[in-house]
């Protein structure tokens, strides 16, 4: 049930989602050379003279050491949670409209949200499809913490610290070799000739300093840090891909799940199950609109239990309800045969020509009992304890078949 209270209020507005609260983590991290990395990744984002073959080749050498060049790290960061915001990260083709929105993503997540329990039987979560595996960078993920562990963010932080406090000079040399690239780079003008030689030479000595540093923290206490910094990056690495893999398919992902649940409500209708068993190629949907009826027969709700430690009193439940056990005299010669007649495992073909006795004693020679050297008594006993256990046994297979048939797998 939706709010009420401060919904007039609202219309007119609009919610002006942003992705500031990522932004201002990732600027808690800019301490050190990290903040030079950033400014250098900007000034290859912003640079308008540049041509895209440029910038990309320049982010390719100078990010020869990964996780020490975090500037490239954290702008990717940003600008990937900018586009879930602007919606550009869905696909489009090229001859066509951006169309897609924030409000659309955030409906398709809350769709699967429910797709998936309903077809799978389990969380959105389990097969990677929770909200935070859609929009986890956008919701704070980096700056929390499910477990002990310290989240993302505090980690990166916490080593980050430790290395810029060391006061390193491959460190400073690095913040230097930033600096003269990023310098470079904002005073390209348009007019200029003839700077990619330059321009190389800026970015090889950032390549260089990144080797140096690197170098500088392979040993203790440094290289717990470093190792550090390799990890918190790939944790981000992988939420990114992560997210782009989800939503850049998601609405394909979505028709896909929702077109299972038409199929399986069209197969209701005996002709039309019928036509598609025949016409489908896929084994699984083959064997789901041919098993269809078989397994629709073996729904049945008396049988719905929610654990295995009410099955016994739920056989002995639905036993009572059809009137079973229907004899409990052993004495009973009579009817202990009567039942046996009744009983689908035995063959009672001429029995009409057999004494009660004698039906008795079949029936336990057809179901394995032992016949010799014992009394008609004895035998009517054995006998029926065998068919009373055969029906509780019955029920108890109903009740594994209605499981089976209600299970979605």
């Amino acid at each position: 049930m939706t709010v009420n209270k401060g919904l007039s209020s609202l219309v007119g507005n609009q919610p002006n989602f942003s992705n500031q609260a990522l932004e201002n983590a990732v600027d808690t991290l800019k301490v050190g050379w990290v903040i030079k990395s950033s400014q250098v990744d900007t000034a290859i984002q912003d640079n308008t003279v540049l041509t895209t073959s440029q910038k990309n080749d320049l982010k390719d050498d100078i990010n020869n050491i990964a996780h020490i060049n975090l500037g490239r790290v954290l702008g990717d960061l940003v600008r990937h949670s900018a586009s879930i915001i602007d919606a550009t990260i869905v696909p489009v083709p090229a001859d066509e409209t951006q169309t897609e929105t924030f409000l659309g993503i955030l409906q398709n997540v809350q769709t699967v949200q429910g797709l998936i329990p309903e077809l799978y039987g389990v969380t959105a979560s389990a097969k990677s499809r929770s909200v935070n595996d859609h929009l986890g960078t956008l919701n704070n993920i980096f700056t929390k913490s499910e477990d002990a562990s310290a989240p993302v963010f505090t980690s990166f932080l916490e080593s980050i610290n430790f290395i810029v406090t060391a006061n390193l000079a491959t460190e400073t040399a690095l913040e230097t070799a930033y600096d003269n690239l990023k310098n470079f780079i904002n005073g390209v003008v348009g007019d200029s000739t003839d700077f990619q030689q330059t321009l190389d030479t800026f970015a090889t000595a950032v390549a260089t300093a990144h080797t140096n540093l690197n170098n500088a923290l392979a040993a203790e206490p440094y290289l717990t840090h470093k190792n550090n910094l390799i990890a918190q990056r790939e944790k981000i690495n992988v939420q990114v891909a992560l997210e782009n893999s989800n939503l850049t398919g998601l609405a394909d992902y979505i028709e896909t799940l929702s077109n299972n649940i038409s199929y399986s409500a069209l197969a209701e209708d005996e002709i039309l199950r019928q036509l598609m068993s025949t016409v489908a190629q896929d084994t699984n949907w083959q064997n789901y609109f041919t098993n269809y009826e078989n397994e629709k027969e073996n729904l049945n709700p008396i049988y719905a239990i929610d654990t295995d430690s009410d099955k016994s009193s739920v056989i002995d439940q639905v036993l009572a309800d059809s009137g079973l056990p229907d004899v409990t005299d052993a004495t009973d010669l009579i009817a202990v045969a009567s039942k046996a007649q009744r009983d689908t495992r035995i063959d009672t073909a001429n029995y009409d020509r057999y004494t009660v006795e004698q039906q008795i004693t079949k029936s336990c020679e057809q179901l394995g009992i032992t016949t010799a050297n014992r009394t008609i008594t004895a035998l009517s006993g054995t006998l029926l304890r065998n068919m009373n256990q055969h029906d509780r046994d019955e029920i108890a297979r109903r009740l594994d078949l209605n499981e089976s048939a209600n299970t979605l797998s």
